[in-house]
Order: C-alpha cells, then sequence, then structure tokens
C-alpha cells in the first residue's frame, strides 16, 4: 500500500497484521480521491476507524491542511504514528487514541470542525448507524461537511432522512461501497 498522489506520492505505508483492519486498496482509494479531489485542497479531514491512517494520510499528502486520526487498536496507532513520520506529514496531524464516539465528544471539546469525514468502521456492525446519529447532534461538521461512509455493500442507510442526512452519490465495489452524504 502507498500514497498514491500529491507531496508524499509513491511513499510506502505499513499495516497492522492479522485481519482486524482491511486496507482500502490503491486502486478503490484513487476512485475516492478522485471524486473527493476538488474538496481535499486546504480541508480539516477527520479519519475515523483509521486502521493504518492511508485515507487521511492521502488527503494530507493532496494538500489537506489538518487531519485527524481516530483508532483504539494499539497495532493500528503504531501503524498511524509510523506512517505519519515516514511521510513527514505528522507536523499537520494528531491521534486520538480512543472510539470513534468518545472522539466525537472530544473533537467538540476541542473546537474542532471538519470539512470532510471519512469512516470506515467494521462492516455490518451497524457502527456508522450510531456515529451518524453522533455527527447529526455535533458540531465538528458544517453544514457542508462531506461525509463518506465505507460499507459492505449489504449495509443499509434507509434511515438518512430521520437524522437529516442525504446521499449525494454512491460508488460500488465488488464488496463494498462508498456512500457520500451531506446534510439536508
Amino acid at each position: 500500500m502507498r500514497v498514491i498522489a500529491g507531496k508524499a506520492r509513491r511513499l510506502n505505508l505499513k499495516t497492522p497484521q492479522g485481519y482486524d483492519t482491511r486496507p482500502t486498496t490503491d486502486k478503490i482509494k484513487e476512485t475516492l480521491f478522485n471524486i473527493l479531489n476538488p474538496y481535499v485542497a486546504d480541508a480539516d479531514f477527520l479519519d475515523l476507524f483509521s486502521g493504518s491512517g492511508a485515507i487521511g494520510i492521502e488527503a494530507l499528502s493532496r494538500g489537506a491542511k489538518y487531519a485527524a486520526f481516530v483508532e483504539n487498536d494499539r497495532a493500528a496507532l503504531d501503524c498511524i504514528k509510523s506512517n505519519l513520520k515516514h511521510t513527514n506529514l505528522e507536523a499537520q496531524a494528531e491521534v486520538y487514541a480512543m472510539g470513534a464516539l468518545e472522539a466525537i465528544k472530544a473533537l467538540e471539546i476541542k473546537g474542532k470542525v471538519f470539512d470532510i469525514v471519512f469512516m470506515d468502521p467494521p462492516y455490518n456492525s451497524g457502527m456508522e448507524r450510531d456515529i451518524l446519529f453522533a455527527l447529526q447532534k455535533s458540531n465538528i461538521i458544517y453544514c457542508d461537511t462531506i461525509i463518506v461512509v465505507e460499507a459492505s455493500k449489504e449495509t443499509s442507510f434507509d434511515y438518512l432522512n430521520d437524522i437529516n442526512f442525504r446521499q449525494f452519490k454512491k460508488k460500488e465495489y465488488k464488496s463494498n461501497q462508498h456512500v457520500f452524504l451531506e446534510r439536508t
């Protein structure tokens, strides 16, 4: 796995051992950033369930001004820190060693607000729903923040209207999907 574009282009990234994280393939990451590219420059980027940190690092490499990485797995946290150091992007990043819901509260207290939120929770866990409910009530997103959820193809988002979000784009892959959301 590597950084695809920007100032850290072509640098290889470490990934945690085992099956607890699912690194996003370069091809899917490239497709994701082809969609996000117009919004990334100077953005504040939140990477929830960060894994290796590859998505947030890609955003920083492509011109995001700041990224917050949220992860609670110790091996994944070590990878994120190592990858940030290797790509020389540490100064633009903060790593939160906690769960996503806890991090949303911590970020509220710090007064952080994000232009783009990316989340890749464990598939079929329902965690994306809990996070979206929390974000809807939170002050860490703007009215035009783009939220991207990586989920299994089977994941339903039929509840979005109930929490004042709408899907404006969806990209399907072999076994998963990226769902692009914004507030209504």
